[in-house]
């Protein structure tokens, strides 16, 4: 699918765009990504979420069979990089907030950096952090960042996030969502500003966000996203939504055809794992998890 609005890329970002698997619909075929768990907290609680790190045969995000250090992660990336020729991306989503566990997450990509100049990064952040953590980030050379906004609307907010912890307080309702919201716009603002290619992600509950997708997506179209991600609800066990429905998938695309006038929609997302490894289409994370297990 092809949006009809206009992107300004310049020529390296299109490069790099053509070997990420998530922002090119062709490089998902082509091009190997490493998720890396090495951010085990939040400083969210979604009320879809529920992070269960022990669990090999689930796929969801928020799910990993373990938690790495850096250098755990480094010793991670350089294994899979011997037996994954076509790896492009490293990728950093959870199993928490990547900017919940900065220090941790910036000493990952420090050290993979010095073993390798050319792969790429890319973070997954609720946003939260983003103002304070923007500036870094862009001073690290990361081009791609992606940010889950669920709303823009506080009273929305308030039923799907239960509380966030915002620089040693707790807020909970309205007031969590409204801080959430406005430090994930200021910080996608500035990040599409100095040329990082913004992909927003939107988890779609009937009943409660539907309706209001599409003025996220223009939104954030407006504040320079690069894309945005429709993703279905999966009801996760334990969570606040746990008898909620999964999206309808047929609603879940005419929503994603709906909104790809205004922006470039993403239709292959297979909602990865936080330790996911491999072709989006056949992940082998379970592969090199049990190798570690085993001490190999």
């Amino acid at each position: 699918m092809q949006c009809s609005c206009k992107r300004n890329i310049d020529n390296n970002t299109d490069s790099s765009n053509s070997k990420h698997p998530c922002y090119s619909f062709d490089a998902q075929h082509k091009y190997a990504r490493l998720h890396l768990p090495v951010a085990p907290h939040c400083n969210i609680s979604c009320n879809y979420c529920n992070r269960k790190f022990d669990c090999l045969h689930e796929s969801r995000p928020g799910v990993t069979s373990e938690i790495l250090n850096p250098m755990e992660a480094l010793l991670r990336f350089q294994k899979v990089k011997e037996r994954i020729e076509n790896l492009s991306v490293v990728g950093i989503a959870g199993p928490g907030d990547a900017l919940a566990n900065w220090a941790n997450v910036r000493k990952t990509i420090d050290l993979i950096q010095k073993s390798d100049p050319d792969i790429l990064f890319c973070l997954s952040t609720n946003g939260l952090m983003l103002p304070e953590y923007a500036a870094e980030i862009i001073g690290l050379g990361l081009k791609h960042v992606t940010v889950t906004v669920n709303c823009l609307d506080q009273e929305i907010g308030a039923k799907i996030y239960e509380f966030v912890n915002y620089k040693g307080s707790r807020y909970w309702g309205k007031e969590a969502a409204q801080i959430l919201i406005g430090n994930q716009l200021e910080g996608i603002a500035y990040l599409s500003h100095h040329g990082v290619l913004v992909k927003v992600n939107i988890v779609m509950v009937e009943g409660i966000n539907d309706h209001h997708v599409p003025d996220i997506v223009r939104k954030v179209r407006d504040l320079g996203a690069f894309m945005t991600n429709i993703m279905p609800l999966i009801p996760a066990k334990g969570s606040s939504f746990e008898h909620y429905p999964e999206t309808n998938i047929i609603k879940l695309n005419e929503m994603r055809k709906k909104c790809q006038t205004d922006l470039l929609q993403m239709y292959h997302c297979r909602q990865c794992r936080a330790d996911a490894v491999g072709l989006l289409g056949n992940d082998r994370s379970l592969e090199f998890t049990e190798q570690v297990q085993k001490g190999a």
